[in-house]
Protein backbone atom coordinates (compact mmCIF):
# COMPACT_ATOMS: atom_id res chain seq x y z
CA UNK A 1 0.00 0.00 0.00
CA UNK A 2 1.10 3.18 -1.05
CA UNK A 3 1.86 5.84 1.88
CA UNK A 4 0.31 9.13 1.31
CA UNK A 5 2.91 11.53 1.34
CA UNK A 6 2.34 15.00 0.04
CA UNK A 7 5.47 17.02 -1.46
CA UNK A 8 5.69 21.16 -1.80
CA UNK A 9 4.88 21.38 -5.47
CA UNK A 10 2.43 23.34 -5.88
CA UNK A 11 0.07 22.54 -8.41
CA UNK A 12 -1.19 25.63 -11.18
CA UNK A 13 -4.55 26.98 -11.04
CA UNK A 14 -6.45 27.90 -7.98
CA UNK A 15 -8.93 24.46 -7.61
CA UNK A 16 -5.98 21.96 -6.40
CA UNK A 17 -6.88 20.65 -3.28
CA UNK A 18 -3.67 18.16 -2.35
CA UNK A 19 0.05 18.96 -3.82
CA UNK A 20 1.29 15.37 -5.32
CA UNK A 21 -0.49 12.76 -7.22
CA UNK A 22 -2.96 10.12 -6.24
CA UNK A 23 -3.47 7.05 -8.03
CA UNK A 24 -7.36 5.77 -8.51
CA UNK A 25 -6.70 3.59 -5.72
CA UNK A 26 -5.47 5.61 -3.40
CA UNK A 27 -8.36 8.04 -4.20
CA UNK A 28 -10.53 5.20 -3.97
CA UNK A 29 -8.94 4.52 -0.56
CA UNK A 30 -9.64 8.13 0.29
CA UNK A 31 -12.90 8.29 -0.15
CA UNK A 32 -13.66 4.81 1.63
CA UNK A 33 -11.95 6.19 4.71
CA UNK A 34 -13.97 9.44 4.70
CA UNK A 35 -11.16 11.87 3.82
CA UNK A 36 -12.97 14.34 2.42
CA UNK A 37 -15.88 16.49 3.55
CA UNK A 38 -19.82 15.40 2.43
CA UNK A 39 -20.29 18.83 2.34
CA UNK A 40 -17.79 19.22 -0.47
CA UNK A 41 -17.35 17.26 -3.74
CA UNK A 42 -14.27 16.28 -5.59
CA UNK A 43 -12.46 14.47 -8.72
CA UNK A 44 -9.90 13.50 -9.45
CA UNK A 45 -7.92 14.54 -12.76
CA UNK A 46 -4.67 12.77 -13.97
CA UNK A 47 -3.67 12.50 -10.30
CA UNK A 48 -4.60 15.90 -9.00
CA UNK A 49 -7.71 16.00 -6.54
CA UNK A 50 -9.82 19.16 -7.43
CA UNK A 51 -12.33 20.68 -6.08
CA UNK A 52 -15.77 20.63 -8.34
CA UNK A 53 -16.87 23.90 -9.33
CA UNK A 54 -20.15 25.20 -7.78
CA UNK A 55 -23.30 25.33 -9.99
CA UNK A 56 -25.38 27.58 -11.12
CA UNK A 57 -28.83 27.67 -12.08
CA UNK A 58 -28.30 28.00 -15.85
CA UNK A 59 -25.86 25.28 -15.49
CA UNK A 60 -28.50 23.01 -13.84
CA UNK A 61 -30.66 23.67 -15.75
CA UNK A 62 -28.87 22.86 -18.68
CA UNK A 63 -27.91 19.40 -17.37
CA UNK A 64 -31.53 18.36 -16.95
CA UNK A 65 -32.07 19.79 -21.02
CA UNK A 66 -29.36 17.91 -21.87
CA UNK A 67 -30.65 14.58 -19.89
CA UNK A 68 -33.80 14.89 -21.79
CA UNK A 69 -32.81 15.16 -24.98
CA UNK A 70 -30.29 12.98 -25.29
CA UNK A 71 -32.09 10.36 -23.05
CA UNK A 72 -35.06 10.38 -25.73
CA UNK A 73 -32.33 8.93 -28.55
CA UNK A 74 -31.19 5.93 -26.20
CA UNK A 75 -31.63 2.45 -27.26
CA UNK A 76 -31.92 -0.19 -24.51
CA UNK A 77 -27.95 -0.59 -24.57
CA UNK A 78 -27.49 2.59 -23.49
CA UNK A 79 -28.30 4.84 -20.61
CA UNK A 80 -27.75 7.68 -19.07
CA UNK A 81 -25.49 9.12 -15.62
CA UNK A 82 -25.81 12.45 -14.03
CA UNK A 83 -22.68 13.66 -12.58
CA UNK A 84 -21.67 10.63 -11.71
CA UNK A 85 -18.03 9.35 -11.84
CA UNK A 86 -15.86 7.39 -14.42
CA UNK A 87 -12.50 5.48 -14.20
CA UNK A 88 -10.18 6.00 -16.55
CA UNK A 89 -6.21 5.46 -16.31
CA UNK A 90 -5.11 8.34 -13.94
CA UNK A 91 -8.50 9.99 -13.29
CA UNK A 92 -12.12 9.80 -11.38
CA UNK A 93 -13.66 13.28 -13.35
CA UNK A 94 -17.75 13.44 -13.04
CA UNK A 95 -18.41 14.44 -16.59
CA UNK A 96 -22.05 16.21 -16.46
CA UNK A 97 -23.71 13.47 -18.16
CA UNK A 98 -21.92 10.38 -19.27
CA UNK A 99 -24.08 7.78 -21.88
CA UNK A 100 -22.72 4.61 -20.89
CA UNK A 101 -23.83 0.98 -21.96
CA UNK A 102 -26.33 -0.12 -19.63
CA UNK A 103 -28.03 -2.06 -17.81
CA UNK A 104 -27.84 0.38 -14.87
CA UNK A 105 -26.67 -2.10 -12.28
CA UNK A 106 -23.51 -3.13 -14.57
CA UNK A 107 -22.00 -0.11 -12.40
CA UNK A 108 -23.35 -1.79 -9.04
CA UNK A 109 -19.68 -1.95 -8.21
CA UNK A 110 -17.29 -0.12 -10.30
CA UNK A 111 -18.03 3.33 -12.02
CA UNK A 112 -17.92 3.25 -16.14
CA UNK A 113 -14.56 2.73 -18.20
CA UNK A 114 -13.64 3.62 -21.46
CA UNK A 115 -14.61 1.03 -23.14
CA UNK A 116 -18.25 0.98 -21.38
CA UNK A 117 -18.65 5.01 -22.66
CA UNK A 118 -20.53 6.33 -25.90
CA UNK A 119 -20.27 10.22 -25.12
CA UNK A 120 -19.69 12.75 -22.49
CA UNK A 121 -20.96 15.87 -22.04
CA UNK A 122 -19.58 18.85 -20.02
CA UNK A 123 -21.84 22.31 -19.45
CA UNK A 124 -19.27 24.85 -18.89
CA UNK A 125 -19.43 28.18 -18.34
CA UNK A 126 -16.49 29.36 -15.53
CA UNK A 127 -15.22 26.20 -16.04
CA UNK A 128 -14.79 26.27 -20.44
CA UNK A 129 -11.10 25.98 -20.42
CA UNK A 130 -10.70 23.40 -18.10
CA UNK A 131 -13.37 21.84 -20.07
CA UNK A 132 -11.65 22.18 -23.11
CA UNK A 133 -7.77 21.62 -22.24
CA UNK A 134 -7.54 19.60 -19.14
CA UNK A 135 -10.63 17.07 -19.54
CA UNK A 136 -10.37 17.07 -23.31
CA UNK A 137 -7.04 15.68 -23.22
CA UNK A 138 -8.17 13.50 -20.35
CA UNK A 139 -10.75 11.86 -22.43
CA UNK A 140 -9.14 11.88 -25.60
CA UNK A 141 -6.12 9.87 -23.88
CA UNK A 142 -8.74 7.33 -22.38
CA UNK A 143 -9.94 7.43 -26.15
CA UNK A 144 -13.65 8.65 -25.57
CA UNK A 145 -15.36 8.32 -28.87
CA UNK A 146 -17.47 11.59 -28.67
CA UNK A 147 -17.09 14.86 -26.23
CA UNK A 148 -19.53 17.79 -26.30
CA UNK A 149 -19.21 20.87 -24.12
CA UNK A 150 -22.28 22.71 -23.91
CA UNK A 151 -20.49 26.22 -24.10
CA UNK A 152 -23.31 28.13 -22.27
CA UNK A 153 -20.50 31.81 -22.60
CA UNK A 154 -21.20 31.33 -26.42
CA UNK A 155 -24.27 29.47 -26.89
CA UNK A 156 -23.26 26.40 -28.58
CA UNK A 157 -22.55 23.02 -28.33
CA UNK A 158 -18.39 21.82 -29.25
CA UNK A 159 -18.52 18.85 -30.06
CA UNK A 160 -14.94 16.41 -30.35
CA UNK A 161 -14.52 13.28 -31.76
CA UNK A 162 -11.79 10.66 -33.03
CA UNK A 163 -9.53 11.19 -30.62
CA UNK A 164 -5.87 10.49 -31.47
CA UNK A 165 -2.12 11.68 -31.44
CA UNK A 166 0.70 11.14 -29.48
CA UNK A 167 -0.24 14.38 -27.49
CA UNK A 168 -3.95 13.44 -26.76
CA UNK A 169 -6.28 15.30 -28.67
CA UNK A 170 -9.69 15.36 -30.66
CA UNK A 171 -8.71 15.16 -34.47
CA UNK A 172 -12.78 16.72 -34.83
CA UNK A 173 -13.96 19.82 -33.69
CA UNK A 174 -17.45 20.84 -34.66
CA UNK A 175 -19.33 23.99 -32.93
CA UNK A 176 -23.01 23.71 -33.53
CA UNK A 177 -25.13 27.32 -33.33
CA UNK A 178 -28.03 27.74 -31.38
CA UNK A 179 -30.36 26.96 -34.40
CA UNK A 180 -28.06 23.63 -35.70
CA UNK A 181 -28.50 20.01 -35.27
CA UNK A 182 -26.13 18.12 -33.34
CA UNK A 183 -25.72 13.98 -33.88
CA UNK A 184 -25.18 11.40 -31.32
CA UNK A 185 -23.59 8.68 -32.30
CA UNK A 186 -22.43 5.40 -30.25
CA UNK A 187 -20.93 2.88 -31.63
CA UNK A 188 -20.65 4.12 -35.02
CA UNK A 189 -24.35 4.59 -35.31
CA UNK A 190 -26.26 7.63 -35.28
CA UNK A 191 -29.01 7.53 -32.74
CA UNK A 192 -30.85 11.16 -33.97
CA UNK A 193 -30.27 14.48 -33.74
CA UNK A 194 -30.61 17.56 -31.05
CA UNK A 195 -31.33 20.92 -31.81
CA UNK A 196 -28.79 22.91 -29.78
CA UNK A 197 -31.14 25.29 -28.64
CA UNK A 198 -33.18 22.95 -27.24
CA UNK A 199 -29.91 22.21 -24.86
CA UNK A 200 -29.43 25.88 -23.97
CA UNK A 201 -31.01 27.45 -20.80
Amino acid sequence: MTTLQSNRVRLPGTRSLFLRPFSVDEYHRMIETGVFDRDNRFELLDGWIVAQMPHNPPHDLTVSLALKQVGQLLTDDWICRVQSAVTLATSEPEPDLAVVRGPERRYARSHPKPGDIGCLIEVAESSLDDDREQKGALYAHAGIPHYWIVNLIDQVVEAFADPSGPQPAYRTKMVHGPNDLVALTLDGQTLGTIRVADLLP
